[in-house]
């Protein structure tokens, strides 16, 4: 056996097509005891930023397992198939950044490979379902205890393709952060940290202001979503530490008119 048990997946094929589901079979008729965690399969279609983030910011609570990634808009073509092995597990899926921030997360890549071995691929391979015919098979076939050097030649882990740093910078009166998350219920996280607004002496309570393109909203530093009325802005701490914008009992993104990639400015009010 491989020392794994578990496999998390993580797509943007939906829940309505019974791709999700495909895959499943797929890979219980490799493993069957495997376990199977579904991180998201409603990632919004080719998005390969926000993929990479949930990937980040869920996996880190896993155990380790072989994690599964497609958010593929280039599947057929000349990008490649991977499997990075580090400390949390074995990542795989596309090369085309998607696995960077996770794979950072996890300490780094150990080792990678190309996955070239099609004995461990399902036949006949599609051209445009990889998930199903490439990386759910490869990490069944791990999960069994196929050696990873099996799967195709090591690569070197700085030829991966690795997404860029989300934008944030640090101003006289606050800060300028990307929207690195969009999430269900509308809240705005940012590629900023609690610790960034040390400088600036925030206590809770105190008001911000929010700047996008199309002009300044109030918003108030809180712990708790009840610190504000309902329907107000709320800035402060997610989950997972990072700076968040939410309005209470609302959708932030949909009141301020913007979108995961945008830039915000928030100002601290003296």
């Amino acid at each position: 056996m491989s020392g794994y048990e578990i496999v998390s997946f993580l797509t943007d094929y939906g829940l309505s097509d019974g791709f999700v589901a495909t895959c499943h079979g797929v890979l219980l008729g490799i493993a069957p005891s495997v376990r199977v965690i579904d991180i998201s399969h409603v990632v919004p279609p080719q998005d390969i930023r926000t993929g990479a983030r949930l990937l980040a910011r869920v996996t880190p609570y896993l155990p380790r397992a072989i994690h599964v990634a497609v958010v593929d808009p280039g599947v057929g073509g000349k990008r490649r198939s991977i499997a990075v092995k580090t400390d949390r597990g074995v990542f795989v899926g596309p090369d085309n950044g998607l696995l960077s921030w996770a794979v950072e997360q996890a300490g780094g890549a150990i080792a990678a490979y190309e996955l070239t071995n099609e004995k461990f691929f399902r036949h006949p391979v599609s051209r445009t379902f990889h998930g199903r015919d490439i990386y759910i098979p490869v990490a069944g076939h791990l999960v069994r205890g196929t050696a990873l050097a099996e799967v195709g030649p090591e690569i070197p882990a700085a030829s991966l393709t690795a997404l860029p740093t989300p934008l944030e910078t640090i101003e006289d009166d606050g800060l300028r952060a990307e929207i690195i998350l969009t999430d269900h219920f509308g809240n705005l996280h940012l590629a900023s940290r609690r610790e960034r607004l040390e400088a600036f002496s925030l206590s809770i309570g105190q008001p911000v202001v929010v700047v996008t393109a199309a002009g300044e909203h109030r918003a108030t530093y809180v712990e708790v979503f009840e610190e504000v009325p309902v329907g107000e802005l709320a800035f402060y701490e997610d989950a997972v530490g990072q700076l968040t914008i939410a309005v209470s009992s609302g959708n932030a993104a949909q009141r301020l008119g913007v979108a995961t990639g945008d830039v915000l400015r928030i100002r601290v009010v003296l």
